[in-house]
């Protein structure tokens, strides 16, 4: 049982570290060369606002400002789906968004995706008075 465990929370990380990786390399870096190697060809996207496919993606990407960029603050997985919660800001809106990225691995690659997004709060929007990401408001 020691070796299951152990052998699936290394997949687990892999999978953490690989979508990490991905978001860093499509997002941030903008290197789309080397994120068709992340993401599968025939990738299925159930997001409300991107349109199917790797390349809904990819073009989604090259149509908001260079400033996008890609913050993770948790990261967990359970066998072949990943979740990442994490903040987009630089996208010309007037609030950055606040994800979970929820994403389903096959073949080695990412396969599926579904995401909850919402506008990051100010301190004077938050009815908790607490972040929605990390641990402070944004400026």
């Amino acid at each position: 049982m020691a070796k299951t465990k152990m052998a699936s929370e290394t997949i687990e990380s892999k999978h953490k570290a690989f979508v990490l990786e991905a978001f860093d390399t499509l997002f941030n870096r903008r290197d789309y060369a080397a994120a068709e190697g992340f993401w599968s060809p025939n990738y299925i996207q159930h997001s409300a606002h991107i349109p199917p496919g790797r390349e809904g993606l990819f073009n989604l990407v090259r149509s908001v400002p260079e400033t996008l960029r890609y913050e993770n603050q948790l990261i967990v997985a359970e066998g072949d789906f990943v979740i990442a919660h994490g903040r987009f800001t630089g996208m010309g809106r007037p609030a950055a968004w606040i994800a979970a990225d929820v994403i389903r691995f096959e073949d080695g690659a990412l396969k599926e995706h579904w995401d909850v997004l919402q506008d990051e709060a100010t301190k004077a929007e938050s009815v908790s008075g607490l972040p929605m990401f990390g641990d402070t408001f944004p400026k």
